[in-house]
């Protein structure tokens, strides 16, 4: 179909199972997307803004035909269509869908970064990411299951599925 993206998935408002569902179920019906694996659900702490629930977080592996603009815009429709409110940054969300990596893409633009600009820093992401794709080399000697390893020792991050 085109390039292997990565997407990561988070929620801590609601039901958050059938939230990360529902996301999963919506991304699978958007054309020029097709969803092949997804990670376990992690229960894990928040970042940036501490005061608020845990979160449930997953990771997806999609083929898409869409171009990486094309790609977040789809991602922001499932965000809008699930009733995500951008309000406080790093806070409480019904649904948050990041597109972590575009293939081999590095993009800088003032609406879109990829890789994702704290991919390398987030246990939330990358534990389910090195799920998927243990190999997987984020920088040069850097692959995904030893950071995610790291993380996972400084970021609470708890398998739930």
């Amino acid at each position: 179909m085109g390039v292997t993206a990565y997407i990561g998935l988070g929620t801590n408002l609601g039901d958050t199972r059938a939230n990360l569902r529902q996301a999963l179920e919506s991304l699978r019906a958007k054309p020029g997307i097709e969803v092949r694996r997804v990670a376990s659900f992690y229960r894990t702490e928040p970042q940036g803004y501490p005061d608020q629930d845990w979160f449930l977080n997953t990771v997806a592996g999609v083929e898409t035909g869409l171009r990486p603009l094309g790609l977040l815009s789809a991602l922001q429709g499932v965000e809008a269509a699930l009733g995500r409110v951008r309000s406080l940054r790093w806070g409480p969300r019904v649904i948050d869908l990041d597109l972590l990596l575009y293939g081999e893409e590095r993009i800088n633009s003032p609406v879109l970064t990829v890789p994702h600009p704290r991919l390398m820093e987030r246990a939330f992401v990358l534990v389910p990411l090195a799920e998927l794709e243990p190999d997987l080399e984020l920088a040069p000697g850097v692959r995904a299951a030893e950071l995610a390893a790291r993380l996972a020792g400084e970021q609470a991050v708890e398998r739930v599925e």
